[in-house]
């Protein structure tokens, strides 16, 4: 059976709210009941969401339409970036080459690539130790950290040319069994399962 990772569709970029408290856009949102129509959607039986409000929202778009109860685990949220704050869209693009490309080292105060990688790895593996491997189940979380699970997953080295296409709202795939890859980031209103 498989599990999915996903990523929050687009979202509201306010320079005067923490990040993690950001919520949808309306485009994003809408990306989100656009998925939440997909068969795969109906057959989860768990979905698993990090604490940050556009996670959230997200996993409750699709909760609603699967019918389950979106399960909080904080330690699923976005690498850690508090030390600069917020930073506009091209510097934070430069950041997070430079996060990707150090993965031991620190920039600027954020939390290391190798240390979001064990948190996201040990946050996901607690969870399916107790999960009904025969259940699919979906993740939503974040790029960054969504990306470093995937690099474990697939037995890779931390490296941004791993990292999901367009900014958001896409999902990849693996297996329970194995915690195999099954597929690459694809957009969530694309899958088919």
């Amino acid at each position: 059976m498989f599990g999915i990772y996903i990523t929050h569709p687009q979202v509201k970029i306010d320079a005067n709210v923490p990040v993690p408290k950001w919520g949808l856009s309306d485009v994003g949102a809408a990306r989100a009941r656009k998925a939440a129509e997909s068969g795969w959607v109906r057959q989860l039986q768990r979905i698993v969401s990090s604490d940050e409000t556009k996670a959230i929202e997200t996993a409750e778009i699709l909760a609603e339409a699967s019918g389950v109860t979106v399960e909080i685990v904080p330690a699923m949220h976005e690498n850690d970036r508090s030390a600069t704050g917020f930073l506009p869209p091209p510097q934070f693009e430069e950041a997070a080459d430079w996060f990707f490309a150090h993965p031991e080292q620190s920039f600027k105060g954020w939390e290391r690539a190798v240390d979001a990688q064990a948190r996201i790895v040990e946050s996901v593996n607690a969870v399916l130790a107790t999960h009904d491997a025969t259940a699919p189940i979906a993740f939503v979380g974040h790029g960054g950290v969504g990306t470093l699970l995937k690099c474990h997953l697939a037995g890779s080295s931390i490296a941004r040319d791993r990292d999901q296409p367009g900014g958001g709202g896409n999902l990849y795939a693996f297996g329970l069994a194995d915690r195999r890859l099954s597929c690459d980031w694809t957009p969530i209103e694309d899958w088919q399962g």
